[in-house]
């Protein structure tokens, strides 16, 4: 079988001496290449009591309906990729005001950090990652139309844990 692209064909999976697991291992000089869960940063922004959704621009899911959330970069930390993510999707400048969830997504090997923002200043408009954003009340969120599963997980969540300040951060394994 071809390895992932980018990982050249001199790899081969083998369990590493000292380790437990089966490795990509090169067969020339023995470089070990890690696979580690890739963490997604996003963040529930609300806005005088309406959430701000993004139309999705890109693939996957095309035309549906997210948080904004993405994909961390190398040298930020989640509340950073979290604020990054707003103003690339939605040119939106957010305050985070806490965590709200952590799902470990084991079958696609992500780890999502979510939290609980509001718009620093009330301006946003689609970024380079949508078609079209908006302000939605709860009851106009376009609950069949949303891009993921998390994204259902996450405002369910910020709806359990509106206007609440004791609330501990959902950490539980995605159903």
């Amino acid at each position: 079988m071809a390895n992932a692209p980018g990982i050249p064909d001199h790899f081969h999976r083998k369990v590493p001496d000292g380790d437990e697991r089966e490795r990509l291992v090169c067969g020339s000089c023995g470089f070990i290449h890690y696979e580690n869960p890739r963490i997604i940063a996003g963040a529930v922004v609300e806005h005088e009591g309406k959430v701000l959704l993004c139309r999705r621009a890109i693939y996957p899911q095309k035309g549906r309906w997210t948080i904004p959330a993405g994909f961390m970069e190398t040298g930020e930390t989640p509340e950073e990729g979290a604020m990054r993510e707003a103003y690339e999707e939605a040119t939106a400048r957010i305050r985070i005001r806490d965590l709200l969830a952590v799902y470990s997504i084991t079958h696609i090997s992500q780890v999502h950090m979510m939290y609980r923002a509001t718009l620093a200043a009330p301006e946003f408009s689609p970024g380079i990652e949508s078609l079209e954003v908006g302000l939605f009340a709860w009851d106009e969120i376009p609950w069949d139309e949303l891009a993921f599963p998390s994204v259902h997980w996450v405002l369910k969540h910020f709806r359990e844990a509106e206007g609440r300040s004791d609330f501990a951060p959902f950490t539980n394994p995605v159903p």
